[in-house]
């Protein structure tokens, strides 16, 4: 059974920590989008510092491992409990820059059309 998009995002949210903001919606094409904002933090102008992510296969983790990143850089002694994933996380950026360094095109979070065409996403 699949969890319902709120019992997903009171569950990101319990992982993420008090200091975190879990909203979970959905795309044009009904992927879940996650993005996980921090209460405490201001990025640019008044808007407050976020990861944001489609779904996919892998969307949940690549927000998660931007917020305990994150967490672990500015505001480290938080308690949060996705902090016990901090190793596996730098072993997933580890891998991906590796990965980036020998094919930057399949490396990338850019999507390669026919033609080898890159539309490059912005950073959100």
């Amino acid at each position: 059974m699949t969890a319902s998009r709120s019992a997903r995002e009171r569950k990101a949210a319990a992982e993420a920590g008090p200091l975190a903001r879990v909203k979970i919606d959905l795309d044009a094409h009904q992927q879940f989008v996650y993005k996980i904002s921090c209460s405490a933090c201001v990025a640019k102008g008044h808007r407050k510092w976020s990861a944001y992510r489609p779904g996919g296969d892998n969307g949940f983790m690549a927000a998660m491992d931007r917020w305990i990143f994150h967490l672990n850089e500015k505001h480290p002694g938080t308690d949060a409990p996705c902090l016990a994933f901090l190793s596996a996380a730098q072993q997933r950026l580890h891998e991906r820059r590796e990965q980036q360094e020998t094919d930057p095109i399949a490396g990338s979070d850019d999507l390669v059309q026919p033609g080898r065409t890159v539309v490059r996403y912005p950073e959100r």
